[in-house]
C-alpha cells in the first residue's frame, strides 16, 4: 500500500512563505511522477505542480509559475513544494499525489492521471 503523507500547511498571511513536504511511506512507488494539486471550499481539485521521477523535469500551472517551487528528495522518498508571496487565492486544501505517468507533466491536469493521493494539508492565507 502506497500512503503519501503531506504535512507543512498552516496560517500565513499574504506575502508569506510555507514549505509543504510530502512523504511516501509504506509501498515506496518508485520511478514516479509527483504532483501537488490544491482544493478551494466550492471549487474542483487542480493541479498546482508536478515533478518527473528524476526531478529533472518540471511543470507549473500558470497561477504557481514565479512563486512556487516543486522539488524531490528520491533518497528520502520526500517531495516538496515551496510556496512563496502567497496570496488569499492560495487558501486551499493541498494534496500530494502520485502517478506512473509517462509523457508531459501538464498531462497531470488531468486528476485521472494520479494513482495515489495524499489526504491533504491545509493552507489558509490571511489578507
Amino acid at each position: 500500500q502506497v500512503q503519501l503523507v503531506e504535512s507543512g500547511g498552516g496560517l500565513v498571511q499574504a506575502g508569506g512563505s510555507l514549505r509543504l513536504s510530502c512523504t511516501n511511506s509504506g509501498r515506496t512507488f518508485r520511478n514516479s511522477a509527483k504532483a501537488w494539486f490544491r482544493q478551494a471550499p466550492g471549487k474542483e481539485r487542480e493541479l498546482v505542480a508536478g515533478i518527473n521521477w528524476s526531478g529533472s523535469s518540471t511543470y507549473y500551472v500558470d497561477s504557481s509559475k514565479g512563486r512556487f517551487t516543486i522539488s524531490r528528495d528520491n533518497t528520502k522518498n520526500m517531495v516538496y513544494l515551496q510556496m512563496n508571496n502567497l496570496k488569499p487565492e492560495d487558501t486551499a486544501n493541498y494534496y500530494c499525489a502520485a502517478s506512473s505517468l509517462i509523457g508531459p507533466l501538464s498531462r497531470l491536469s488531468n486528476a485521472g492521471e494520479v494513482e495515489y493521493w495524499g489526504k491533504g494539508t491545509l493552507v489558509t492565507v490571511s489578507s
